[in-house]
């Protein structure tokens, strides 16, 4: 049985855990994590060493900042073929293929890259297929890539922008001023909406979702001939998709594990 100490230390570390996979790649000081997760400064720096030990979290000695480390990736890589999200969006994505009778997308991001992940084809004699399953966009690029990016915080979304400057101008020669206002544009109005920047004569709509944590891993959009995406249908798709991302959104709180239970 383990020790009152040991059960503590554990669910010290995993607090610990869950502020540094919302703190991104520039990670937390010490001060930072303690202040956070409510504990003294010593049992902070203790836990801390313990996890880097195990490869869980990485230091920079220079910047005395702390984030989390390979082990951390490995295991949500091990992980991430148990709770495969395309699944769990399937009928959400069924939904409104039917609703709007166009092409719904999901992505997710992928350090600084968006990747499609799934794609249903509406009913629309006229398809809108601008990205293949499995291809991957720069962060900020396309309806799905813009919502994500949007919904981060301001320091992580200055960095990422900053990361893929030099690969926009592949994208209609999009630049980093470009996809900052597209992304101030995003969040005034709910949604990320691209209008034949990209695919001339396409227009697509993207909303973000968040996982357990708070922090925007994916998202679902609509593209469609821009002569369908009329103000009123844009408005309508955007709250169907903000719906159905609140519909995932709870799937990802309460998905069940074919009789695996946590605890």
């Amino acid at each position: 049985m383990p020790s009152n100490a040991d059960a503590g230390s554990l669910k010290r570390g995993v607090t610990i855990l869950k502020l540094l996979a919302t703190a991104g790649a520039r990670g937390l000081s010490l001060t930072e994590i303690a202040a956070h997760a409510g504990l003294p400064h010593p049992s902070v720096h203790r836990v801390l060493k313990q996890l880097s030990a195990e490869r869980l979290v990485d230091r920079h000695p220079e910047l005395k900042r702390y984030r989390l480390g390979p082990l951390a990736f490995e295991l949500g890589m091990a992980g991430s073929t148990m709770y495969d999200i395309r699944d769990l969006c399937d009928h959400t994505m069924d939904t409104l293929a039917e609703a709007t009778e166009d092409t719904i997308y999901l992505v997710m991001r992928s350090g600084f890259d968006a990747v499609c992940m799934h794609r249903r084809e509406g009913s629309f004699p006229i398809r809108t297929l601008v990205l293949e399953v499995g291809s991957r966009r720069p962060l900020g690029v396309g309806a799905g890539g813009l919502a994500i990016l949007s919904a981060l915080e301001d320091e992580e979304r200055g960095e990422i922008i900053e990361r893929v400057a030099s690969k926009l101008d592949a994208f209609g020669h999009l630049t980093a001023e470009s996809i900052a206002e597209a992304c101030r544009a995003t969040r005034e109005r709910g949604a990320a909406v691209i209008e034949g920047t990209i695919n001339l004569g396409v227009t697509a709509v993207g909303v973000p979702f968040r996982d357990t944590m708070g922090q925007a891993v994916g998202a679902l959009s609509v593209a469609a001939l821009s002569q369908r995406m009329t103000t009123p249908r844009l408005h309508s798709i955007r709250e169907a998709l903000q719906a159905a991302c609140r519909g995932v959104e709870r799937q990802l709180r309460g998905r069940r594990r074919a009789g695996w239970l946590a605890g």
